[in-house]
């Protein structure tokens, strides 16, 4: 299918904006007092001409406008009408024909042409303005229908992104739940990063940060399939073994070839908020943020999901003392270059960035002790620090980029 640019490069390329239009005519005479009705009025058209059906199917993807002869050596009637749209359905079609039947040109204007002219009925000025308006009414119907696609397409994109992006299921008033997801390049296409943040009815607290690797609707599909199938799995008050082993077959029944897989992160919070356990199926370690500092939450990491046939997923518990705040992010903030080399960010750059934004931000302010760290993490501290990053990258991240920040304050 020929789109709007594609049309205007063929203008363009036809020579001084002239219109290229596809006369399909086997009588010599017709052909030539079609040329010299378009030639009198100075009509800014290049007319290339196919002598048969056969021959204007290999051009039509080249025309602006094609001037169609219902009757050619290989097809009568309408037949070379419904051959041609069947070929580039969005193609701009007016029937010159000597046939003046005003129902045959009902059924070919039904059938998908501008227009029904007549030979030895048209004159020059006609003929011209009829392909102009040709012209113009097919460019408005693409302009159209790539409109309507694009509205859909963004409609899509708005599902998968509230998929993708849930509210937290929290009851505990003391914690707190902060989070950024950013498309990487230029083109931002929806990726599969994805997170979720659980209170079950025990107490426990279960956070969740995912990366399906690639970037598109496939990748966004698959990530809110796993998403809500791991709500729902905590929310039944299933064990982390048997969530993530779930999810590791689910992503395998569902991805849409064998190279599709996820990286994930599951932190589990104990319902006195002093200790939590981490699992790690190829991701990330999550960040541990309390007035001491910042703390990578190192534990024994198994294959990401699709990658192996894994039933237990070891964790490491951690401790949790007074107010703290626990990161986990995906791949994409770190992945960013520093400067104009090929370094790369990295975990350790992050925590430095985090910690100068922790020192710098009102967080830290009446700590009582120069240099102190704030804690919880919210919203404007994330943002800084993702400021920071794409400052340092030069600008837009290749990938795309999620963080999850839970907090917690007993004084709250």
């Amino acid at each position: 299918m020929t789109s709007n640019a594609e049309l205007d490069a063929a203008t363009a390329t036809s020579g001084h904006d002239h219109v290229p239009v596809l006369l399909v005519e086997d009588d010599d005479g017709d052909a030539l007092l079609v040329e010299e009705l378009l030639r009198d009025v100075d009509a800014p058209v290049v007319v290339k001409r196919a002598r048969s059906l056969g021959q204007a199917t290999s051009q039509i993807q080249q025309a602006a406008c094609v001037l169609l002869d219902l009757g050619l050596p290989d097809s009568q009637g309408l037949q070379g009408l419904q051959q041609l749209l069947s070929i580039e359905p969005q193609a701009a079609v007016v029937v010159l024909t000597g046939q003046a039947s005003e129902h045959l040109g009902e059924q070919a204007v039904r059938a998908g042409a501008q227009d029904y002219l007549v030979k030895g009925e048209v004159a020059g000025p006609m003929l011209h303005r009829v392909i102009r308006y040709a012209v113009e009414r097919r460019r408005a119907e693409e302009a159209h229908r790539e409109l309507r696609i694009a509205q859909v397409l963004a409609q899509e994109n708005a599902r998968l992104e509230r998929g993708l992006l849930p509210s937290p299921l929290l009851t505990d008033e003391r914690l707190s739940v902060t989070a950024r997801c950013h498309a990487g390049g230029q083109q931002h296409l929806l990726g599969g990063d994805f997170y979720d943040v659980v209170e079950a009815a025990d107490g426990w607290v279960h956070a969740l940060i995912g990366d399906v690797c690639g970037r598109g609707p496939a990748e966004a599909a698959l990530g809110v399939c796993l998403r809500v199938a791991w709500r729902t799995l905590v929310l039944a008050g299933r064990s982390a073994d048997e969530i993530l082993a779930t999810l590791n077959q689910l992503l395998e029944h569902e991805r849409e070839d064998d190279t599709m897989f996820a990286t994930l992160c599951m932190v589990s919070v104990a319902p006195d908020r002093s200790a939590g356990w981490v699992r790690m199926a190829g991701h990330l370690p999550p960040l541990l943020v309390t007035r001491g500092g910042v703390l990578e939450l190192q534990t024994p990491t198994s294959p990401p999901l699709g990658l192996g046939q894994v039933q237990h997923w070891p964790g490491t518990q951690v401790a949790l003392d007074g107010s703290w705040s626990v990161l986990l992010y995906t791949d994409g903030l770190i992945e960013g270059r520093i400067g104009r080399g090929s370094e790369r960010l990295g975990s350790d750059g992050l925590i430095e960035l985090i910690i100068q934004a922790l020192r710098a931000g009102p967080a830290a302010e009446g700590d009582g002790e120069a240099g102190a760290v704030g804690t919880p993490v919210d919203g404007p501290l994330l943002d800084r620090v993702i400021e920071h990053v794409r400052e340092l990258n030069g600008g837009d991240l290749d990938d795309d980029l999620a963080i999850l920040a839970l907090g917690y304050s007993p004084e709250r």
